[in-house]
């Protein structure tokens, strides 16, 4: 199997120089997620789009998941011109990790260039020391064993990814699209993050803070009934005081028991659910909506005043809605 090549050459493109890291053993999915986020050609995006290649880690041929064989053309020089270094996930928890990798991983971070896992890709950048004293992610399953073996790194195995600025981490194998779309969100802006959320066909934008699971995966069918119209409802009305009294009223519940159900359902507390459904109002506005004041954003999200809007930005988000809308923000 070959990475998909571009049509457009490598001296067409001037943008961030990303190498995705290929090895026996080779995780397919994530490998592709990356592939396709950052290798894919997009000629709308024109010549400033990333510049993708593959690096082997080790001699080839490797033998990847799903009985897959792939070639590389380049190997680890590449990460000496790479801004951004993707590492898919690990061919193993337990395998070693080669000290040429660690050394050529340390080197590229020392000059200013990004290093990013998805899944159990963490046990890269752990065995690297450089996630040390840093928040990371992985996939639940893997958390136990990286932070035992890794006590220095403030281990969060309940969101989906984390940034952390030069190093970021996902979750999940899903997880790792929204952290690569994440990354298109910071260089680009959320116009060509959502244009390949589109091509994709995924939600342009989920908060790495989401959880990675929820209680019951697949809610029983009479609760998706009974509490998708009111997540609808809620979606309608968040410029309004919502009580969970009225959310369990209308769900035709009490109290009590609403709240144990729609965690069941949806992973998170009515109260954590409504301020994330805010928070997504907000930035949604805040990209689109250049004629919009932080009063009337802060009105149309529930947030009441722009204080409470910035308090919940800086607690949630790690940024102000004035950064935010700098950075992402896209007049109609």
């Amino acid at each position: 199997m070959r990475a998909p090549v571009s049509p457009l050459s490598t001296a067409m493109l001037t943008g961030p120089r990303v190498v995705t890291l290929a090895y026996d053993g080779l995780c397919t999915f994530e490998f592709g997620v990356a592939v396709e986020v950052f290798g894919l050609a997009r000629p709308e995006m024109g010549n400033g789009w990333y510049r993708h290649a593959t690096a082997a880690i080790e001699p080839g041929p490797l033998r990847a998941a799903g009985g897959l064989t792939v070639t590389a053309a380049g190997g680890l020089e590449l990460l000496a011109e790479a801004d951004l270094i993707v590492v898919p996930g690990w061919r193993g928890i337990d395998e070693a990790v080669p000290v040429v990798l660690v050394d050529a991983l340390r080197a590229a971070h020392a000059r200013g260039a990004r290093l990013m896992s998805l899944c159990s890709g963490v046990a890269v950048l752990a065995a690297t020391g450089l996630l040390d004293g840093r928040q990371a992610t992985t996939h639940w399953r893997y958390a136990e064993a990286i932070g035992s073996r890794h006590p220095l790194i403030r281990l969060d195995p309940d969101v989906l990814y984390v940034d952390e600025g030069e190093i970021l981490t996902a979750a999940g194998s899903a997880a790792g699209i929204d952290l690569c779309l994440h990354v298109v969100r910071r260089d680009f802006g959320a116009e060509a993050a959502n244009s390949v959320a589109r091509r994709l066909v995924v939600p342009p934008h989920r908060e790495g803070g989401q959880a990675q699971f929820i209680v019951r995966p697949v809610p029983q069918d009479r609760e998706g009934k009974r509490l998708g119209p009111l997540i609808d409802w809620i979606d309608r009305n968040l410029q309004r005081e919502i009580t969970l009294a009225e959310m369990a009223t209308r769900a035709g519940m009490s109290a009590r028991t609403f709240q144990r159900r729609f965690r069941d359902l949806t992973g998170n507390s009515p109260g954590e659910f409504l301020l994330a459904r805010r928070l997504r109002h907000a930035c949604d506005l805040l990209e689109r909506q250049a004629a919009l004041s932080l009063d009337d954003i802060a009105l149309a999200a529930g947030f009441g005043t722009p204080a409470t809007l910035r308090h919940h930005f800086r607690t949630r988000l790690a940024t102000s809605p004035t950064a935010y809308r700098a950075r992402f923000g896209h007049a109609n």
